[in-house]
Protein backbone atom coordinates (compact mmCIF):
# COMPACT_ATOMS: atom_id res chain seq x y z
CA UNK A 1 0.00 0.00 0.00
CA UNK A 2 2.81 2.39 0.92
CA UNK A 3 6.01 1.59 -0.25
CA UNK A 4 9.68 1.61 1.33
CA UNK A 5 12.33 3.22 -0.17
CA UNK A 6 16.33 3.85 1.27
CA UNK A 7 17.49 7.63 0.82
CA UNK A 8 19.90 7.79 -2.54
CA UNK A 9 18.58 4.98 -4.60
CA UNK A 10 17.09 5.65 -7.86
CA UNK A 11 13.19 5.18 -6.17
CA UNK A 12 13.87 8.09 -3.57
CA UNK A 13 15.32 10.09 -6.44
CA UNK A 14 12.32 9.73 -8.27
CA UNK A 15 9.39 10.15 -5.54
CA UNK A 16 11.49 13.27 -4.16
CA UNK A 17 11.45 14.42 -7.58
CA UNK A 18 7.36 13.78 -8.79
CA UNK A 19 6.37 15.65 -4.90
CA UNK A 20 8.71 18.49 -5.13
CA UNK A 21 7.40 18.76 -8.92
CA UNK A 22 3.71 19.18 -7.97
CA UNK A 23 3.62 23.01 -7.34
CA UNK A 24 4.55 23.46 -10.89
CA UNK A 25 2.00 21.58 -12.31
CA UNK A 26 -0.60 23.35 -14.57
CA UNK A 27 -4.44 21.86 -15.99
CA UNK A 28 -4.93 24.24 -19.29
CA UNK A 29 -8.52 22.71 -19.16
CA UNK A 30 -9.39 24.17 -15.36
CA UNK A 31 -7.48 27.45 -16.58
CA UNK A 32 -9.44 27.71 -19.55
CA UNK A 33 -12.90 27.16 -18.17
CA UNK A 34 -12.03 29.30 -15.27
CA UNK A 35 -11.29 31.94 -17.06
CA UNK A 36 -14.63 31.97 -19.29
CA UNK A 37 -16.47 31.95 -15.81
CA UNK A 38 -14.58 35.19 -14.78
CA UNK A 39 -14.65 36.93 -17.93
CA UNK A 40 -18.57 36.32 -17.66
CA UNK A 41 -18.63 37.21 -14.26
CA UNK A 42 -16.69 40.79 -14.82
CA UNK A 43 -19.21 41.41 -17.82
CA UNK A 44 -22.53 40.17 -16.69
CA UNK A 45 -22.42 40.10 -13.21
CA UNK A 46 -25.64 38.48 -10.77
CA UNK A 47 -26.72 37.42 -13.79
CA UNK A 48 -23.98 35.36 -14.86
CA UNK A 49 -23.60 34.44 -11.30
CA UNK A 50 -26.89 33.04 -11.01
CA UNK A 51 -26.53 30.63 -13.68
CA UNK A 52 -23.47 29.27 -13.10
CA UNK A 53 -24.75 28.59 -9.89
CA UNK A 54 -27.59 26.70 -11.01
CA UNK A 55 -25.19 24.47 -12.89
CA UNK A 56 -22.47 23.93 -10.39
CA UNK A 57 -24.67 23.74 -7.29
CA UNK A 58 -28.18 23.19 -8.76
CA UNK A 59 -29.35 26.29 -6.59
CA UNK A 60 -31.49 28.67 -7.79
CA UNK A 61 -32.09 31.54 -4.99
CA UNK A 62 -33.46 35.01 -5.45
CA UNK A 63 -31.06 37.01 -2.76
CA UNK A 64 -27.42 35.55 -2.78
CA UNK A 65 -27.49 37.05 0.67
CA UNK A 66 -28.25 34.64 3.40
CA UNK A 67 -30.55 36.08 5.95
CA UNK A 68 -28.85 36.43 9.74
CA UNK A 69 -31.99 34.83 11.14
CA UNK A 70 -31.40 31.73 9.44
CA UNK A 71 -27.81 31.64 10.54
CA UNK A 72 -29.05 31.96 13.88
CA UNK A 73 -31.84 29.52 13.60
CA UNK A 74 -29.35 27.23 11.62
CA UNK A 75 -26.49 27.22 14.52
CA UNK A 76 -29.41 26.53 16.97
CA UNK A 77 -29.96 23.12 15.92
CA UNK A 78 -26.34 22.61 16.54
CA UNK A 79 -25.37 20.09 19.34
CA UNK A 80 -24.17 22.40 22.56
CA UNK A 81 -21.29 20.50 23.56
CA UNK A 82 -20.41 21.20 20.01
CA UNK A 83 -20.30 24.60 20.19
CA UNK A 84 -18.60 24.41 23.72
CA UNK A 85 -15.56 22.91 21.65
CA UNK A 86 -15.85 25.38 19.28
CA UNK A 87 -15.99 28.36 21.56
CA UNK A 88 -12.86 27.01 23.35
CA UNK A 89 -11.15 26.71 19.76
CA UNK A 90 -11.76 30.23 18.87
CA UNK A 91 -10.45 31.25 22.23
CA UNK A 92 -7.09 29.57 21.77
CA UNK A 93 -6.76 30.43 17.98
CA UNK A 94 -7.41 34.38 19.24
CA UNK A 95 -4.71 33.58 22.21
CA UNK A 96 -2.23 33.02 19.47
CA UNK A 97 -2.93 35.78 17.19
CA UNK A 98 -3.04 38.50 19.43
CA UNK A 99 0.96 38.11 19.56
CA UNK A 100 1.07 38.93 15.65
CA UNK A 101 -0.45 42.34 16.09
CA UNK A 102 1.70 45.36 14.52
CA UNK A 103 1.83 48.52 15.63
CA UNK A 104 2.74 52.02 13.64
CA UNK A 105 6.31 53.45 14.21
CA UNK A 106 8.37 56.02 13.24
CA UNK A 107 11.86 57.81 14.21
CA UNK A 108 14.08 60.99 14.51
CA UNK A 109 16.90 60.29 11.32
CA UNK A 110 18.66 63.61 12.18
CA UNK A 111 18.35 67.30 10.42
CA UNK A 112 14.89 67.67 11.12
CA UNK A 113 14.04 64.40 9.28
CA UNK A 114 11.49 62.14 10.36
CA UNK A 115 10.75 58.76 8.75
CA UNK A 116 8.11 56.10 9.64
CA UNK A 117 5.62 53.21 9.09
CA UNK A 118 1.99 53.52 9.27
CA UNK A 119 -0.28 50.06 9.84
CA UNK A 120 -3.48 50.29 9.16
CA UNK A 121 -5.91 46.78 8.43
CA UNK A 122 -7.07 46.59 5.13
CA UNK A 123 -10.86 47.58 4.97
CA UNK A 124 -13.05 44.25 3.58
CA UNK A 125 -12.17 40.71 3.02
CA UNK A 126 -14.04 37.84 1.53
CA UNK A 127 -13.29 34.71 3.12
CA UNK A 128 -14.31 31.53 1.10
CA UNK A 129 -15.28 28.49 2.90
CA UNK A 130 -15.85 25.51 0.45
CA UNK A 131 -18.54 22.74 0.12
CA UNK A 132 -17.65 19.37 -1.05
CA UNK A 133 -18.27 16.44 1.59
CA UNK A 134 -17.47 17.16 4.33
CA UNK A 135 -18.12 21.24 6.90
CA UNK A 136 -15.05 23.27 7.34
CA UNK A 137 -16.22 25.50 10.30
CA UNK A 138 -12.39 25.29 11.30
CA UNK A 139 -11.75 27.40 7.87
CA UNK A 140 -14.00 30.30 9.62
CA UNK A 141 -12.18 30.42 12.31
CA UNK A 142 -8.73 29.97 11.27
CA UNK A 143 -9.15 32.45 8.89
CA UNK A 144 -11.72 35.22 10.24
CA UNK A 145 -10.13 35.35 13.97
CA UNK A 146 -6.53 36.97 12.41
CA UNK A 147 -8.69 39.68 10.47
CA UNK A 148 -10.86 40.75 13.30
CA UNK A 149 -8.02 41.21 15.64
CA UNK A 150 -6.18 43.29 12.75
CA UNK A 151 -9.18 45.21 12.59
CA UNK A 152 -10.63 44.40 9.06
CA UNK A 153 -13.65 46.10 9.03
CA UNK A 154 -15.74 43.91 6.63
CA UNK A 155 -15.72 40.57 6.11
CA UNK A 156 -17.50 38.68 3.59
CA UNK A 157 -18.02 34.94 3.04
CA UNK A 158 -18.93 33.06 0.45
CA UNK A 159 -20.21 29.35 0.50
CA UNK A 160 -21.88 27.33 -1.14
CA UNK A 161 -25.51 27.55 0.18
CA UNK A 162 -26.33 23.59 -0.27
CA UNK A 163 -23.84 22.30 2.01
CA UNK A 164 -24.11 25.61 4.30
CA UNK A 165 -27.83 24.43 4.43
CA UNK A 166 -27.27 20.73 5.02
CA UNK A 167 -25.14 21.18 8.34
CA UNK A 168 -25.39 23.71 11.33
CA UNK A 169 -21.79 23.49 12.31
CA UNK A 170 -20.28 26.40 9.95
CA UNK A 171 -22.95 28.29 10.98
CA UNK A 172 -22.39 28.36 14.65
CA UNK A 173 -19.32 29.56 14.24
CA UNK A 174 -20.32 32.41 11.99
CA UNK A 175 -22.82 33.74 15.06
CA UNK A 176 -19.74 32.91 17.57
CA UNK A 177 -17.77 35.06 15.93
CA UNK A 178 -20.54 37.85 14.48
CA UNK A 179 -20.25 37.00 10.85
CA UNK A 180 -23.43 38.35 9.13
CA UNK A 181 -22.46 39.21 5.25
CA UNK A 182 -22.86 35.88 4.21
CA UNK A 183 -23.43 34.65 0.75
CA UNK A 184 -24.70 31.31 -0.27
CA UNK A 185 -22.21 30.96 -3.55
CA UNK A 186 -19.83 28.49 -4.04
CA UNK A 187 -16.93 27.56 -6.92
CA UNK A 188 -15.15 30.44 -9.74
CA UNK A 189 -18.25 32.43 -9.88
CA UNK A 190 -18.56 33.11 -6.01
CA UNK A 191 -14.39 34.26 -5.94
CA UNK A 192 -15.08 36.58 -9.32
CA UNK A 193 -18.24 38.41 -7.25
CA UNK A 194 -15.73 38.70 -4.35
CA UNK A 195 -13.09 40.02 -6.84
CA UNK A 196 -15.12 42.55 -9.14
CA UNK A 197 -18.35 42.71 -7.55
CA UNK A 198 -21.93 42.73 -8.45
CA UNK A 199 -25.11 44.36 -7.84
CA UNK A 200 -25.79 42.29 -4.98
CA UNK A 201 -22.26 41.31 -3.64
CA UNK A 202 -19.64 43.94 -3.04
CA UNK A 203 -16.28 43.25 -4.32
CA UNK A 204 -13.18 43.06 -1.72
CA UNK A 205 -9.67 44.03 -1.29
CA UNK A 206 -8.21 40.94 -0.59
CA UNK A 207 -9.52 36.74 -0.64
CA UNK A 208 -8.59 34.47 1.53
CA UNK A 209 -9.85 30.38 2.43
CA UNK A 210 -9.40 26.96 0.28
CA UNK A 211 -11.09 25.37 -2.21
CA UNK A 212 -11.32 22.82 -4.85
CA UNK A 213 -9.23 23.59 -8.38
CA UNK A 214 -11.59 25.51 -9.83
CA UNK A 215 -11.54 27.89 -6.64
CA UNK A 216 -7.66 28.10 -6.58
CA UNK A 217 -7.33 28.57 -10.13
CA UNK A 218 -9.71 31.41 -9.77
CA UNK A 219 -7.96 32.94 -7.28
CA UNK A 220 -4.87 32.28 -9.21
CA UNK A 221 -6.32 34.51 -12.01
CA UNK A 222 -8.08 37.24 -9.81
CA UNK A 223 -4.60 38.06 -8.06
CA UNK A 224 -3.92 41.60 -8.98
CA UNK A 225 -7.66 42.83 -9.16
CA UNK A 226 -7.37 41.74 -5.86
CA UNK A 227 -4.64 40.44 -2.93
CA UNK A 228 -5.31 36.63 -2.16
CA UNK A 229 -3.82 34.83 1.18
CA UNK A 230 -1.82 31.39 -1.29
CA UNK A 231 -1.88 29.45 -3.84
CA UNK A 232 -2.99 26.55 -1.79
CA UNK A 233 -2.52 22.73 -3.20
CA UNK A 234 -3.24 19.39 -1.57
CA UNK A 235 -2.50 18.82 2.11
CA UNK A 236 1.44 17.40 3.13
CA UNK A 237 3.26 16.06 5.90
CA UNK A 238 6.47 14.63 6.98
CA UNK A 239 6.85 12.56 9.95
CA UNK A 240 10.25 12.17 10.91
CA UNK A 241 10.89 8.98 13.39
CA UNK A 242 13.37 7.63 15.37
CA UNK A 243 13.60 4.15 17.19
CA UNK A 244 11.78 5.50 20.25
CA UNK A 245 8.41 6.49 18.19
CA UNK A 246 5.21 4.27 18.04
CA UNK A 247 4.76 3.04 14.74
CA UNK A 248 1.51 2.65 15.11
CA UNK A 249 0.84 6.83 15.75
CA UNK A 250 3.09 7.49 12.69
CA UNK A 251 0.99 5.40 10.83
CA UNK A 252 -2.19 7.18 12.09
CA UNK A 253 -0.92 10.66 11.17
CA UNK A 254 0.19 9.66 7.70
CA UNK A 255 -3.57 8.59 7.18
CA UNK A 256 -5.13 11.80 8.85
CA UNK A 257 -3.14 13.21 5.70
CA UNK A 258 -3.82 11.36 3.42
CA UNK A 259 -7.35 11.50 4.09
CA UNK A 260 -7.97 14.69 2.86
CA UNK A 261 -7.17 14.24 -0.82
CA UNK A 262 -6.22 11.66 -3.13
CA UNK A 263 -3.24 14.18 -4.16
CA UNK A 264 -2.22 14.56 -0.48
CA UNK A 265 1.51 13.88 0.41
CA UNK A 266 1.91 11.48 3.53
CA UNK A 267 6.28 10.79 4.34
CA UNK A 268 7.49 9.05 6.74
CA UNK A 269 11.20 9.23 7.54
CA UNK A 270 13.12 7.04 9.63
CA UNK A 271 16.59 5.98 10.60
CA UNK A 272 15.35 2.13 10.74
CA UNK A 273 14.30 -0.25 8.03
CA UNK A 274 12.52 -2.43 11.10
CA UNK A 275 10.59 0.67 12.11
CA UNK A 276 9.18 1.26 8.51
CA UNK A 277 8.01 -2.49 8.15
CA UNK A 278 6.39 -2.22 11.71
CA UNK A 279 5.04 1.45 10.68
CA UNK A 280 4.00 -0.33 6.66
CA UNK A 281 2.36 -3.50 8.62
CA UNK A 282 0.63 -0.64 11.31
CA UNK A 283 -1.12 1.29 8.22
CA UNK A 284 -2.77 -1.96 6.84
CA UNK A 285 -3.73 -2.98 9.74
CA UNK A 286 -5.08 0.41 11.17
CA UNK A 287 -6.82 1.89 7.85
CA UNK A 288 -9.45 -1.07 7.64
CA UNK A 289 -11.36 1.01 10.55
CA UNK A 290 -11.58 4.50 8.53
CA UNK A 291 -14.60 5.64 6.30
CA UNK A 292 -12.37 7.40 3.78
CA UNK A 293 -10.18 4.59 3.28
CA UNK A 294 -10.53 4.37 -0.67
CA UNK A 295 -9.11 8.16 -0.49
CA UNK A 296 -6.54 7.14 1.99
CA UNK A 297 -4.93 4.20 0.47
CA UNK A 298 -5.19 6.42 -3.12
CA UNK A 299 -3.15 8.89 -1.62
CA UNK A 300 -0.52 6.36 -0.36
CA UNK A 301 -0.13 4.98 -3.61
CA UNK A 302 0.23 7.76 -5.16
CA UNK A 303 2.57 10.26 -2.93
CA UNK A 304 2.56 8.01 -0.06
CA UNK A 305 6.43 6.44 1.09
CA UNK A 306 8.45 5.93 4.49
CA UNK A 307 12.09 6.80 3.29
CA UNK A 308 14.97 4.84 5.42
CA UNK A 309 17.77 7.34 6.02
CA UNK A 310 21.31 6.85 7.95
CA UNK A 311 21.54 10.04 9.35
CA UNK A 312 19.31 12.63 10.90
CA UNK A 313 20.90 14.91 9.05
CA UNK A 314 19.69 13.26 5.61
CA UNK A 315 16.45 13.72 7.11
CA UNK A 316 16.48 17.02 7.78
CA UNK A 317 18.32 17.48 4.62
CA UNK A 318 14.90 15.73 2.96
CA UNK A 319 12.44 17.68 5.01
CA UNK A 320 14.27 21.16 3.29
CA UNK A 321 14.22 19.54 -0.40
CA UNK A 322 9.72 19.32 0.18
CA UNK A 323 9.57 22.05 2.40
CA UNK A 324 6.30 19.94 3.68
CA UNK A 325 3.24 21.88 5.23
CA UNK A 326 3.40 19.98 7.84
CA UNK A 327 6.35 18.71 9.70
CA UNK A 328 5.92 15.82 12.81
CA UNK A 329 9.36 14.87 14.66
CA UNK A 330 8.81 11.76 16.63
CA UNK A 331 12.37 11.69 17.97
CA UNK A 332 14.18 12.10 20.99
CA UNK A 333 15.88 15.50 20.20
CA UNK A 334 13.03 17.10 18.68
CA UNK A 335 14.19 20.25 19.77
CA UNK A 336 17.46 19.63 18.54
CA UNK A 337 16.44 18.42 15.01
CA UNK A 338 14.36 21.25 14.52
CA UNK A 339 17.15 23.63 14.28
CA UNK A 340 18.44 22.79 11.10
CA UNK A 341 14.86 22.85 9.36
CA UNK A 342 14.53 26.14 6.92
CA UNK A 343 11.61 25.34 5.20
CA UNK A 344 8.29 23.99 6.62
CA UNK A 345 4.43 25.40 7.46
CA UNK A 346 4.38 24.15 11.00
CA UNK A 347 6.49 21.90 13.31
CA UNK A 348 5.07 19.39 15.65
CA UNK A 349 7.19 18.34 18.68
CA UNK A 350 6.92 14.99 20.14
CA UNK A 351 4.30 12.60 20.03
CA UNK A 352 1.24 14.31 21.32
CA UNK A 353 1.75 17.34 19.42
CA UNK A 354 -0.05 15.95 16.15
CA UNK A 355 -1.28 17.75 12.92
CA UNK A 356 -5.61 17.12 14.15
CA UNK A 357 -4.03 19.08 17.44
CA UNK A 358 -2.72 21.56 15.41
CA UNK A 359 -5.70 21.82 12.55
CA UNK A 360 -8.27 22.66 15.19
CA UNK A 361 -7.81 23.44 18.67
CA UNK A 362 -4.13 24.62 19.66
CA UNK A 363 -4.69 28.04 18.54
CA UNK A 364 -1.95 28.21 15.76
CA UNK A 365 -3.18 28.52 12.29
CA UNK A 366 -3.86 25.27 9.88
CA UNK A 367 -3.59 28.17 7.07
CA UNK A 368 -0.05 26.45 5.89
CA UNK A 369 1.95 27.14 2.38
CA UNK A 370 1.50 23.88 0.24
CA UNK A 371 3.42 22.39 -2.40
CA UNK A 372 7.09 24.01 -1.60
CA UNK A 373 6.02 27.02 -1.26
CA UNK A 374 6.90 27.48 2.45
CA UNK A 375 10.92 28.43 1.26
CA UNK A 376 9.18 31.48 1.21
CA UNK A 377 5.84 31.99 1.90
CA UNK A 378 4.39 31.90 6.08
CA UNK A 379 1.41 30.40 8.03
CA UNK A 380 -1.52 32.67 7.88
CA UNK A 381 -2.00 35.00 10.23
CA UNK A 382 -3.01 39.35 11.53
CA UNK A 383 -0.15 40.54 9.78
CA UNK A 384 -1.64 38.91 6.05
CA UNK A 385 -4.67 41.88 6.71
CA UNK A 386 -2.97 44.71 7.32
CA UNK A 387 -1.41 46.95 4.63
CA UNK A 388 2.01 49.36 5.92
CA UNK A 389 2.10 53.07 4.57
CA UNK A 390 5.84 54.51 4.28
CA UNK A 391 5.83 57.92 6.24
CA UNK A 392 8.96 59.98 4.97
CA UNK A 393 8.99 64.24 6.16
CA UNK A 394 12.07 65.75 5.46
CA UNK A 395 12.96 68.83 6.07
CA UNK A 396 14.77 71.79 4.30
CA UNK A 397 18.41 71.58 6.37
CA UNK A 398 18.28 67.93 5.34
CA UNK A 399 17.40 68.59 1.76
CA UNK A 400 19.97 71.39 1.29
CA UNK A 401 22.76 69.04 3.27
CA UNK A 402 21.93 65.88 0.20
CA UNK A 403 20.37 67.61 -2.71
CA UNK A 404 23.42 67.19 -4.87
CA UNK A 405 23.71 63.30 -4.07
CA UNK A 406 20.01 62.48 -4.80
CA UNK A 407 20.53 64.52 -7.98
CA UNK A 408 23.57 62.84 -9.25
CA UNK A 409 21.82 59.25 -8.11
CA UNK A 410 18.98 60.38 -10.18
CA UNK A 411 21.01 61.23 -12.99
CA UNK A 412 22.84 57.56 -13.13
CA UNK A 413 19.59 55.81 -14.00
CA UNK A 414 18.92 58.36 -16.44
CA UNK A 415 15.90 59.75 -15.02
CA UNK A 416 17.01 63.72 -15.21
CA UNK A 417 13.14 64.78 -14.38
CA UNK A 418 13.73 63.40 -11.31
CA UNK A 419 16.92 65.32 -10.94
CA UNK A 420 15.05 68.15 -11.70
CA UNK A 421 12.44 68.10 -9.40
CA UNK A 422 14.86 68.66 -6.10
CA UNK A 423 16.90 71.05 -8.57
CA UNK A 424 14.22 73.52 -9.06
CA UNK A 425 13.78 73.69 -4.93
CA UNK A 426 17.22 74.76 -4.30
CA UNK A 427 16.70 77.61 -7.27
CA UNK A 428 13.54 78.66 -5.27
CA UNK A 429 15.96 78.61 -2.13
Amino acid sequence: MIPIHHWKTLEARSYLEKVCSRGSQENAEVESEVALILKSVRERGDEAVREFTHQFDGCDRGNFRIDPLEIQQLAGQADPKLRDILRQAKQNIWAFHQHQKENSWNFEAGDGVRLGQRVRALKSVGLYVPGGIAAYPSTVLMNAIPAQIAGVARIVVATPYPQFQANPVVAVVLEELGLEEVYGLGGAQAIGALAYGTTTVPKVDKIVGPGNPFVVEAKKQVFGCVDIDMIAGPSEVVVVADESADPALVAADLMAQAEHDEAAVALAITLSSSLAEAIQTSLTLQIEDLTRQTTIRRALQKYGAILVVRQPEEAIQIVNQVAPEHLELLTKNAEALAAGVDACGAIFFGSDSCESVGDYFAGSNHVLPTGGTARFTSPLGVYDFIKRTNLIKYSRAALLKHHHAIEQFALAEGLDAHAYSIRIRMEKT
